[in-house]
């Protein structure tokens, strides 16, 4: 998909694994020192989308999914220097709308600061999160932020 100057692929080869690995164990919230191993093997077992500029990847997102019944949306980012420009909405919008990706019972995602940005795709909060259980890592060395 191209728009203006960016482009959204899900073709693993262009990734920037180093830029990936960085943002999340260095600049986010939920994944600070994530290992880089962690990282690869998570986009391996994933549909990962990129966003570029020209070469450049400037963001990333992932989907988990079985490709029948659920996905769950994770790792989203843009680089502070391409935020602004709609990329994040853009990339919501065609991660929604990938033809491998529909007709599921369920999306799921998880967010401390972004509900705005979801609600504008018709994600709301838990229907039922009685229904709901975690089994967090007790030895899980990533921001204790994560889970509060």
């Amino acid at each position: 998909m191209k728009r203006g100057e960016y482009t959204i692929s899900t073709d693993r080869s262009r990734l920037n694994i180093d830029l990936v690995h960085d943002f999340i164990s260095n600049h986010s919230y939920w994944g600070k020192g994530r290992a880089r191993e962690v990282v690869q093997r998570s986009i391996d077992n994933s549909l990962p989308f990129g966003i570029y500029h020209g070469d450049e990847q400037v963001g990333f997102a992932r989907i988990v999914t079985d490709y029948a019944t659920f996905a769950w949306v994770a790792d989203v980012f843009v680089v502070p220097e391409h935020r602004g420009r709609g990329l994040s909405k853009w990339l919501m919008e065609v991660m929604l709308a990938h033809p491998q990706l529909q007709g599921f019972r369920r999306w799921v995602l998880s967010t401390k600061d972004a509900q705005g940005l979801y609600e504008q795709f018709g994600f709301i909060p838990l229907h039922r999160p009685e229904r709901w259980m975690e089994r967090p890592d007790a030895n899980m060395k990533e921001s204790p932020d994560y889970w509060q």
